[in-house]
């Protein structure tokens, strides 16, 4: 059996791992114009894959004790080291630059253990805990109570950085959450690993509090406790089906379809029709349906003439 216990404290948090920075007209200077973001793209992969070749982490101590695993990475010093370096280790996906969409980014994220539960999806809350490193393995964010995070932007969060996101949702959590005696919890067979984030999907020329500075790659390794289901309007659509320009791009921002500048998911009245999403929906038998009244291909809650 794979336990962990905490006390359960649920935070919403804005810490660097959800640091979105806007500068201001009256700032200062304005400082040089962003890097090329597909030229920066390539220099951020030769990094990470750098940093792969020449680094592992304590996959022993997880075969040998589960239960009190703690991931951590360590540098290969010489030719002779026996340890399996993570290039040998990673898997990798695709993910697009969602600021220039012709860029696309190889992603390698380390599963130590996949975990028995639900896969979050890509607009969810998540219950986790984390830790974020420079390359030099310098700590620069972390959290051991479990936080939980949205892993979009939405009202009083701020949502985690589009790299982690996007490796979290590889991952699964706790096969089983046991409630104890004491008020904590025991989490079992939840997911634990880590993902290596280029700028581009990181904070790019922005840098965050703790000592990154811009155009750095980080390192996210994260234990995945459980994950629910977001509708961060309460429309009674989920807001991972509010991505209706393309599913497969998982990216809500630009789903916005009356113009007001709120995207859908945010948007309790999606066609801006004067009547509320919810009242555009259907729940037959359980199952979210969408009707179409005028039989014209366009769903009522995304048509402004219904």
């Amino acid at each position: 059996m794979i336990k962990i216990k905490y006390a359960f404290a649920l935070l919403i948090v804005i810490l660097a791992v959800t640091v979105s920075c806007k500068k201001d007209d009256d700032d200062g200077p304005i400082g040089p114009p962003p890097r090329d973001r597909g030229e920066e793209a390539i220099r951020a992969q030769d990094s990470i894959e750098k940093f792969l070749q020449t680094h592992y982490y304590n996959y022993w101590e997880f075969q040998s004790d589960p239960d009190n695993f703690k991931l951590r990475f360590g540098k290969i010093e010489t030719e002779n080291d026996t340890v399996v370096p993570l290039i040998d280790q990673v898997v990798s996906k695709e993910v697009r630059d969602v600021v220039d969409n012709s860029v696309v980014y190889k992603l390698y994220y380390l599963e130590v253990r996949k975990g028995g539960g639900e896969t979050p999806h890509f607009s969810d809350y998540t219950t986790n805990t984390y830790d974020g490193r420079l390359m030099n393995l310098d700590l620069f964010d972390s959290s051991v109570i479990p936080v939980r995070f949205s892993l979009v932007e939405s009202p009083g969060s701020q949502g985690i950085i589009r790299g982690l996101q996007q490796a979290m949702i590889e991952f699964k959590g706790a096969s089983n959450i046991i409630s104890n005696p004491d008020g904590t919890l025991t989490f079992e067979n939840y997911g634990i690993g880590a993902v290596f984030i280029p700028s581009g999907l990181a904070y790019f020329n922005f840098g965050a509090p703790g000592g990154l500075d811009p155009y750095e790659q980080v390192i996210f390794s994260f234990e995945l406790f459980e994950s629910e289901v977001a509708d961060h309007d309460n429309d009674g659509i989920p807001s991972y089906m509010e991505d209706i320009n393309n599913l497969d791009y998982q990216y809500l921002m630009d789903d916005d379809t009356d113009g007001d500048g709120i995207p859908n998911y945010l948007d309790d009245d999606d066609d801006g029709d004067g009547r509320l999403t919810k009242f555009e929906i259907e729940i037959i038998n359980g199952v979210l349906t969408f009707p179409d009244t005028n039989g014209n291909g366009t769903p009522d809650y995304l048509d402004p003439t219904i």
